[in-house]
């Protein structure tokens, strides 16, 4: 994929554009549940497949991803998926029934596993590796910044419009984006004829969606349901198959032989941890500040919005930070501050302070956002002849881990608390215990940068 130098830039810059765009759409639909349920008359666990079955299928197309930037030029995948991405937000905008809209979900989700492990590619195939931490850094922050400025306005536009003027809001902007790759994309990218082996796509997609699937109802049906169980051991034998099947291909789908790389392997555990935390403080910082200290939803939104924006922000300067004092010296200090941030956390009651509570999850954040782009990039540069196949293992196991997070940590506290979540002081150590789990998770984090992750002159050194 060695694109020429003057086509580089505006074609990186149409990418990035196009994945702010359908990384809004992942999670703007969620402002709008309460309507969806009164428009189609469904309960809100159903209405809230039409965010889940987004990320599911965003889940399952990563693992193509590899053999996708393989295979295909740049301007045959934008237009691929932006084309899907606009057939998915008509037929949401014309949707008459949930399952139709479920439909639509399901096609933007499609492009929008195209395009995002795609634009990681396509950054570090076309630029020199000393300017991969920049510009990831660039990526990560016009990237990140997008949902939340997206989720803001989605709100006003869906309480005075109605949410269907969200995807008419899509619809237009991928249309303009396929015109300008008209005019913008020149393409000169190289590709292989690399075989597609479809037994392997049936087993990552099995695999995938049936571990995710299992662990999105945990939360709210326990390990004790068979939709829950069931999912997750096919799941777990599926994606068994799937590893011993890798090795045995001569071009697999996914070259998992990256790894026997250490360092890879190591960063690659780094950021799983670190989605694990960060999704699952997400499901349960709300549920104790509106559940369990009985704020309202406003106060529950503020307490985290600070810190929200500052880890916008710290996607940007981590990478700077890493260019200027090394990567060791940004992890640990992200890692003391993720420490500080949960544990603060264990000190929670019902009466804490909203000032007490926004400052430590405004550290936790920040801790958060000054390591997730440094050593994403770093764990890359460590198979930077086989980025195609880091970036398919690196996004799949983060989307895993991160759905696992999403629900386990909320099943901890519920079991920790006697059962039930509520406005009571079990509820209350439960939160606090499980505060010391991810902060133990944390230290973890802080003990791989201190022993294994440096530049990566010094470990070749």
């Amino acid at each position: 994929m060695n694109i020429k130098l003057d086509n580089n830039m505006q074609i990186i810059i149409l990418f990035t554009l196009t994945a702010s765009l359908v990384t809004i759409a992942q999670s703007i639909i969620t402002t709008g549940v309460v309507y969806l349920m009164r428009d189609f008359s469904v309960s809100s666990t159903q209405a809230q497949w039409s965010y889940s079955a987004f990320l599911l299928v965003v889940g399952v197309m990563i693992p193509l991803s590899a053999f996708i930037s393989r295979r295909y030029k740049s301007k045959r995948i934008f237009y691929f998926s932006l084309t899907i991405f606009l057939l998915g937000s008509i037929i949401c905008y014309f949707s008459t029934s949930l399952i139709i809209l479920v439909i639509g979900r399901i096609l933007q989700g499609i492009g929008n596993g195209i395009i995002m492990p795609y634009v990681q590619i396509l950054l570090l195939k076309s630029l020199p590796e000393e300017k991969w931490q920049t510009y990831m850094g660039l990526y990560g922050l016009v990237v990140a910044i997008a949902p939340v400025i997206g989720s803001f306005i989605g709100g006003f536009v869906i309480t005075l419009y109605g949410w269907r003027t969200l995807f008419s809001f899509f619809a237009i902007a991928t249309i303009i984006l396929l015109i300008l790759g008209l005019i913008f994309i020149k393409d000169n990218s190289t590709t292989e004829n690399y075989p597609l082996d479809i037994f392997s796509v049936f087993l990552s997609i099995i695999g995938c969606s049936g571990i995710m699937l299992g662990f999105t109802n945990l939360a709210d049906y326990g390990f004790t349901q068979h939709y829950v169980i069931l999912p997750i051991i096919i799941g777990i034998i599926t994606l068994t198959l799937f590893v011993k099947r890798q090795s045995k291909l001569e071009k697999p789908l996914i070259n998992l032989s990256i790894l026997k790389n250490k360092y890879f392997t190591i960063g690659t555990i780094f950021i799983c941890i670190l989605f694990f935390g960060l999704n699952g403080c997400t499901a349960i910082i709300p549920l104790f500040i509106q559940g369990v200290a009985y704020h309202s939803p406003i106060i529950s939104a503020s307490v985290l919005f600070p810190g929200g924006l500052l880890l916008i922000l710290f996607n940007f300067i981590g990478p700077l930070l890493t260019n200027r004092i090394g990567i060791k010296k940004v992890l640990i200090t992200g890692c003391i501050l993720s420490i500080i941030g949960f544990g603060a956390m264990m000190f929670y009651t019902k009466e804490s302070s909203f000032e007490f509570m926004m400052i430590s999850q405004t550290i936790r954040l920040i801790g958060a956002g000054l390591v997730l782009m440094p050593v994403t990039t770093w764990s890359l540069t460590m198979v930077s002849d086989k980025v195609e196949d880091g970036t398919a293992v690196n996004n799949t196991l983060r989307q895993i881990f991160a759905a696992v997070g999403s629900s386990i940590v909320v099943v901890i506290v519920a079991i920790l608390a006697g059962g039930n979540i509520t406005h009571n002081q079990a509820s209350v150590i439960g939160f606090n215990e499980t505060s010391l789990i991810l902060l133990i998770l944390q230290v973890i984090m802080l003990i791989f940068a201190i022993i294994y992750i440096d530049d990566k002159d010094k470990i070749e050194n």
